[in-house]
């Protein structure tokens, strides 16, 4: 068994029956990211910000082509409110700093070793991204990457997403 073919196994064994049917849709809140017993990294200020969550394994090759464009985002976004989260699905903390220490995130990376979060959410593959309103409420939501296609994308659901005012959930 390859071992992205093994990654997707393990991810779908760590997800709770019924998962695909229970994944988070636009319109929902999500979950506190604070609460949710990430490691590594620090979480930055989200209140009042449009969130970008997207979470990652480093045996996905997908993962390795959305971080350059993340960073491409970052920086034209952050000075206008842009948060970037990426959450790591790896259980090895090596595998995850390699990933980490090979791309250099300008964003905060964060470790969901324990799964909590990745279970809480329902992340149906590998990656994917939320994009979440200024109130935390899933937006926009990317299954998979697929290079400029969905950086375009991105860009313009946050352009919309920044001309929104801020209401306090």
């Amino acid at each position: 068994m390859s071992l992205p073919t093994r990654g997707l196994l393990l991810l779908a064994l760590a997800l709770p029956a019924g998962a695909a049917r229970a994944a988070l849709r636009p319109g929902d809140a999500f979950p506190a990211l604070a609460g949710a017993d990430l490691a590594a990294g620090r979480l930055p200020a989200t209140r009042g910000r449009v969130v970008l969550v997207d979470f990652w394994a480093s045996w996905c090759a997908p993962c390795r082509d959305s971080f350059p464009a993340y960073a491409r985002l970052q920086t034209a976004y952050a000075a206008r409110g842009l948060v970037i989260v990426a959450v790591s699905v790896d259980r090895d903390a090596a595998a995850f700093a390699a990933f980490v220490d090979h791309f250099h995130p300008p964003f905060a990376a964060v470790d969901d070793r324990t799964q909590r979060l990745v279970r809480a959410v329902s992340v149906p593959a590998m990656p994917t991204c939320y994009l979440l309103d200024r109130g935390g409420r899933v937006r926009f939501v990317h299954e998979g990457f697929h290079g400029e296609g969905t950086e375009q994308e991105l860009r313009h659901e946050i352009d919309a997403l920044l001309t929104e005012p801020f209401r306090s959930p």
